[in-house]
């Protein structure tokens, strides 16, 4: 079987509707997020227009994967950290789209002059957890019983990862 192409690019509105179908997934999933409402493709329009880069993967020109941006603090002294999300149609997972998803968002929110990336993960998901070590994130500490999910309490693991300016000494 041949292999398959994985090419990574930033979101457009064409893409708006696969990565609701995506991100729907985890949220039936529940192994990735508290979220419970499905969200539409003008939900996710919202996240292009604002400043906070969102990253798409395509694999036979379909859109497989996502790994997005989003506002962390609304005080002004946090305006460069932001918080990440990364996410794969349940088909293609384990084949390196995340990985490339979160590689080619790195690099565009350093380039939107973001300085650390942060995100919250479900120790349950090792998958993720294994993916973000081995791409520089560290895990910062537990958030104990963050939320409810399904009516039972879930801690959350931090992790984060400074870029750009921060990573100079």
């Amino acid at each position: 079987m041949p292999e398959t192409a994985l090419i990574a690019r930033l979101a457009e509105y064409g893409d708006c509707e696969a990565i609701a179908e995506i991100y729907n997934q985890g949220i039936d999933d529940r192994i990735a997020t508290f979220e419970k409402r499905h969200r539409t493709a003008i939900d996710i329009e919202k996240w292009l227009d604002s400043r906070y880069p969102v990253v798409v993967v395509e694999m036979n020109d379909r859109v497989v994967g996502f790994a997005s941006t989003s506002n962390y603090r609304p005080r002004e002294c946090y305006d460069g950290v932001a918080d990440f999300s990364v996410y794969v149609r349940r088909d293609v997972r384990g084949s390196g789209a995340g990985r490339l998803a979160m590689t080619n968002l790195i690099a565009a929110a350093e380039d939107a002059g973001f300085w650390k990336l942060v995100s919250r993960v479900f120790p349950e998901n090792r998958a993720s957890l294994g993916l973000l070590a081995t791409m520089g994130f560290r895990e910062v500490g537990i958030y104990r019983r963050h939320a409810k999910q399904d009516g039972n309490w879930q801690d959350v693991v931090i992790v984060e990862r400074l870029i750009g300016d921060a990573l100079e000494p």
